[in-house]
């Protein structure tokens, strides 16, 4: 017995030093932390509107494609994550890959925005950088890259404006919001989005980001900052961990007539995927898309479930058309390792194939 107490007390003691080695060390490492590095491919502001700036990606192979990409990212968080650091970059894969890439920035809503609708962004914002990527290009057709909630948007896009779409592309995207899988699309059913927006115009970002957080609590608010501890003085851990932190609080506020729309339309009453969907009086019809399509989903996905992207398949009315799942979670679609040796070749694949 004396010998165990001996032995618990030489554990308590080593691990004690350890840990004090450990935040010494990490304190170091905190104070000349740089976390500079997200956003940084190279690009340049082609046109911008409002709080949307569109911009053109220099482009990195000898020969890229004839028909130039158009990324339309979700108006949850920013667009960077695509292009986090250079060795987690989708963006600079798909540069190096033959893609001429074009971006669409958001920006940060303000009050005075609160009654744009999702006709606004779609028919309005999206048409017109498309129009723009297309007469800059020469080319009657562009490649469309829709992530997340861009995906849906992207999806209703190329349906009332398909002969503008050489290809279409959606990442971690929704369309059938009838699942019960994940947290999201279960409460989702349930938000009062009238009465939210009635008491505060636009939705912010930070009740937008406790929303997500409470999808996974213990892991998102507790446990990944016990394990952070095991890390604090390796500089090269520090950083990665706090550019993703960076990102995930950089949230815009929601549009409040929008996320209005988007609730209802969709996690009410899943329009879209029941062929009900009107944007600005015009019915939106997936089986209109008919031009080559690549779906790509997170099997362990836990924000937009697979259950909830797969049908988009059966939904559109594309003759060649590609469902590519991947073993990674939503975040993971773009920083993993897998998205750099699988995900984003498998974009630069598809899209390089249906060039001519």
């Amino acid at each position: 017995m004396e010998n165990l107490e001996t032995r618990t007390v030489e554990d308590i003691w080593q691990r004690s030093m350890y840990m004090r080695s450990k935040m010494l060390n990490g304190l170091e490492v905190l104070m000349n932390v740089d976390i500079s590095g997200s956003n940084a491919t190279e690009k340049e502001l082609i046109y911008e509107r409002d709080k949307m700036k569109l911009y053109h990606y220099t482009p990195r192979a000898e020969k890229t494609n004839k028909y130039p990409v158009l990324i339309v990212y979700a108006l949850v968080n920013k667009q960077y994550m695509m292009d986090l650091q250079e060795d987690k970059s989708l963006i600079r894969n798909m540069l190096d890959g033959g893609q001429d890439v074009y971006i669409i920035d958001w920006g940060y809503p303000t009050a005075d925005d609160r009654y744009m609708t999702m006709g606004d962004y779609i028919n309005g914002y999206i048409d017109r950088c498309v129009d723009i990527v297309a007469k800059r290009h020469n080319v009657p057709k562009i490649n469309l890259l829709g992530v997340c909630q861009g995906g849906t948007f992207s999806l209703i896009y190329t349906a009332l404006h398909q002969s503008k779409i050489k290809n279409l592309v959606t990442l971690v995207t929704p369309v059938d919001f009838s699942t019960n899988d994940g947290l999201l699309f279960k409460w989702g059913k349930y938000l009062d989005m009238d009465k939210i927006v009635e008491a505060n115009g636009n939705v912010s970002g930070d009740f937008m980001n406790s929303g997500f957080l409470l999808l996974k609590p213990y892991e998102l608010m507790v446990d990944k900052y016990v394990n952070l501890i095991d890390d604090l003085d390796d500089p090269a851990k520090i950083t990665n961990f706090l550019r993703m932190e960076k990102w995930i609080f950089d949230s815009p506020d929601q549009v409040g007539a929008t996320i209005q729309e988007f609730i209802k339309d969709m996690y009410h009453e899943n329009k879209l995927a029941k062929g009900t969907y009107t944007l600005e009086d015009e019915p939106v019809d997936l089986k209109k898309i008919t031009c080559p399509t690549l779906v790509i989903l997170g099997k362990k996905d836990n924000q937009v479930p697979p259950a909830a992207t797969r049908p988009i398949i059966d939904l559109i009315g594309s003759k060649d058309k590609e469902l590519a799942e991947f073993d990674t979670g939503h975040i993971g679609i773009f920083v993993s390792r897998r998205s750099q040796n699988e995900v984003a070749p498998k974009i630069n694949e598809f899209l390089n194939k249906r060039a001519r």
